[in-house]
């Protein structure tokens, strides 16, 4: 297997300063630390998150993820001259976070403004052996003279989220003139965090302790000497009221700190490093291509898909930036199930039963919301976080022109988040075959979702509409009868029914309304151009010339010269709707009505949605179009990865980093299946050579290899599977290799 690409940052620069922070942050699902520099820079957002621990700011706000005190902070000091990348000269700058060891790793040689040079190396790392720890490390070298250095290090409890704080400092201590210990308080939520920290240190070291503006602080002094390293170590732990501990937080931090002390950084790296080499013999995807970026951007995308998991606890979900950075106040949206689950449900599917069991476990307040809106069944929010409760802000971002404010409508109108979670469901049930959860979780979750698209829907001429909705293309709002809703919404009471008589569910008026609902509900067919109208009114619209603004993609340029109202009434897409419909259910419709579409629609999409690259990707890789598919993917690849400095600057695009594996698996494989078998009809781009992944189907582990010429399919463990290559039907029992 080809090692892991590391992620290098070759120059100092503070445009991408928060950016990189983003793109190199570390975790383990449970913690996120964004990678910013030690050494504090005006410009520089530091973050560290925990899933779970959300508060609000005022109580007309909304709850976001909140930014926890920095571990990582220090102010270093030689011969008097404050250590910063702005002052003095950078001789040589690099900087790496190894992916296939989660550490992040800076060597600079910097030169004082007096001329003298200094080799400062600078590590860390967040543990997936330990979910509670995390460690750093510097090293600092003088290269042409004695020198003294002074470092100083602790907790700082002075960070914000953009300016509101959240914590009240309930205590500050130093335990046995060794470890400082901060306990904190959310001002609404009530949680407690705990951060524990200690410095471990040469003999010649001398360290001192105070505590002053919510900053607990450890100075250290050191003389150098010319040529020998000067080393300190930093273990660290965070533990929160929310971790179900038979001891507090405040006693499990110092606990985890005093244990790890006596093993040191390497020890505790190595540990680290165990673990995250198991992940990628068992998750990796490996390109064979002249292609570098492509497999670059896969590896980034499973990296970071795994350590924004919180795996570790189904009271929790992913945020839309993941734990990289504050974006979206770090709430859960439709991304989760319907772009990054998919890579859990086909390599860990217990991993994917946890993040429905979220959902699960906010029933009642999605069937509270529905109430409130007067609809029945279960109204899941547009945004969540940790109460289940809707988190979508009720107005946008002040209009500097108006001085006015616009509603938000999603948290009204984008309903599709319901269905969007019952298809997940019935994904996980066909591949995992789960029965306990299809017959408890699942079947309620299916059951409740259908009662509400049943009271949705209104009476139109003998049919049945969904009227004012937003369907995945947010740049027409309110409209009527989206097909992608439609679709959805009868996915999701198809499946209900099917489930419900599988389970001997006699809910008699549900059947009845279900299947009256099945029976009248508009389904929008393809036009006399085999056109499948995206809502009543899309296609009726005025168009105008999208050119600029495709060539602008991502930054939603065209609102700096159209209204949003204006914009919702021309034929303008933010994302993929109807393709995103078409990924979604591959055989729906012919291939010829796929094909036209795409290029319909995609000719009137702007892509300023991360969402949107991929999804045609793997539309256009199934329709053949293998030039337009690779293009696509390796666009979309570049939304995080890319040169423009602000695109990751508040977090990395959790759901793009999903699409890319959907587009590798679902597109370029052209992996598909029903109930019985597993389908593959390879589309590989011409660049690349050859495709390995692993895929888990209804308990068989298996691993494909697939290239122009041939497929391979190693049945690793498990029953004995049907599995179908372009068309052809194969029994496999161990591996099995056809040609192409």
């Amino acid at each position: 297997m080809n090692i892991v690409q590391e992620l290098n940052e070759k120059q100092f620069d503070l445009h991408y300063i928060n950016k990189y922070a983003s793109l190199m942050a570390q975790g383990n699902g449970y913690l996120g630390l964004r990678a910013s520099h030690e050494e504090h820079y005006a410009e520089q957002t530091r973050g560290m998150y925990i899933a779970g621990i959300y508060n609000k700011f005022t109580p007309n706000e909304a709850t976001e993820l909140v930014n926890l005190p920095d571990v990582i902070g220090m102010k270093i000091e030689i011969n008097g001259e404050i250590f910063s990348l702005l002052t003095g000269t950078i001789l040589s700058y690099d900087r790496s976070l190894n992916m296939l060891t989660g550490e992040l790793t800076r060597e600079v040689v910097w030169q004082s403004r007096s001329g003298e040079r200094f080799r400062l190396t600078f590590q860390r790392f967040v543990s997936k052996d330990d979910l509670h720890l995390l460690a750093s490390k510097v090293e600092v070298v003088s290269l042409d003279r004695n020198a003294s250095i002074k470092i100083i290090t602790g907790i700082d409890a002075q960070g914000s989220n953009f300016g509101k704080q959240h914590l009240h400092e309930e205590n500050v201590r130093v335990l046995d003139k060794r470890i400082m210990q901060g306990i904190y308080k959310t001002s609404e939520s009530n949680h407690t965090i705990a951060v524990a920290t200690s410095c471990i240190l040469g003999k010649e070291s001398d360290i001192s302790f105070g505590a002053k503006n919510r900053q607990l602080l450890g100075t250290i002094t050191q003389e150098l000497v010319v040529e020998q390293p000067f080393t300190l170590e930093k273990i660290s732990s965070v533990y929160t009221s929310n971790d179900m501990l038979r001891e507090d937080p405040a006693s499990a931090a110092v606990n985890t700190v005093q244990k790890y002390l006596t093993e040191g950084y390497d020890n505790l790296r190595d540990s680290n490093t165990i673990k995250w080499q198991d992940f990628w013999k068992q998750k990796r995807v490996v390109v064979t291509t002249n292609e570098k970026m492509d497999q670059l951007a896969i590896d980034f995308s499973l990296y970071h898909i795994e350590v924004m998991t919180p795996a570790h606890d189904e009271r929790f979900s992913v945020a839309a930036k993941g734990l990289t950075g504050e974006g979206y106040k770090g709430h859960v949206f439709w991304d989760t199930e319907i772009f990054i689950a998919p890579f859990h449900l086909f390599t860990d599917p217990e991993k994917a039963k946890k993040l429905l069991r979220y959902r699960y476990l906010h029933i009642n307040e999605a069937k509270e919301k529905a109430a409130t809106n007067g609809y029945e069944g279960t109204l899941f929010p547009w945004e969540s976080a940790f109460t289940g409760k809707e988190e979508t802000p009720e107005y946008a971002a002040i209009n500097i022109i108006t001085g006015q404010r616009q509603k938000v409508a999603s948290a009204l109108a984008e309903h599709h988040i319901v269905a969007d979670i019952a298809y997940a469901v019935v994904q996980y049930y066909q591949n995992t075959l789960d029965e306990g959860f299809m017959a408890k979780e699942g079947l309620e979750l299916l059951k409740e979702t259908a009662r509400f698209w049943i009271s949705r829907a209104t009476e139109d001429n003998g049919q049945l509409s969904i009227k004012d909705v937003i369907g995945p293309d947010e740049y027409t709002e309110h409209i009527d009868n989206n097909a992608y809703t439609n679709y959805m919404a009868y996915y999701n009471v198809q499946h209900a029914l099917q489930y419900m008589e599988k389970f001997n569910d006699v809910d008699t008026d549900l059947i009845q309304k279900a299947t009256d609902f099945l029976n009248r509900l508009y389904l929008p067919k393809p036009n006399d151009e085999n056109i499948i109208p995206q809502d009543d009114t899309f296609l009726s619209k005025p168009e105008i010339d999208l050119t600029t603004y495709k060539q602008n993609q991502g930054s939603q340029g065209i609102l700096l010269d159209y209204s949003r109202q204006e914009v919702n009434e021309m034929q303008i897409l933010k994302q993929a709707d109807v393709v995103m419909l078409l990924y979604l259910f591959p055989e729906l419709f012919p291939e010829e009505v796929v094909k036209k579409n795409l290029q319909y629609y995609e000719e009137h999409t702007i892509h300023d949605s991360s969402l949107s690259k991929a999804i045609h990707a793997i539309v256009a890789a199934r329709c053949g179009d293998q030039e337009n598919s690779y293009r696509f993917f390796q666009e979309a690849c570049l939304i995080d990865l890319g040169p423009n400095p602000k695109s990751s600057d508040e977090g990395l695009h959790a759901a793009s980093l999903g699409a890319n594996w959907l587009a590798t698996i679902f597109g370029f494989a052209n992996i598909s299946m029903d109930i019985n078998r597993l389908k593959i009809s390879p589309k590989l781009p011409s660049e690349w050579e050859k495709l390995s992944f692993p895929f888990q189907w209804q308990g068989s582990v298996l691993s494909f290899t697939i290239t122009h010429r041939s497929i391979t399919v190693t049945k690793q463990s498990g029953p004995p599977l049907t599995i179908e290559i372009n068309g052809e039907e194969f029994n496999l029992t161990d591996q099995l290799k056809t040609s192409l």
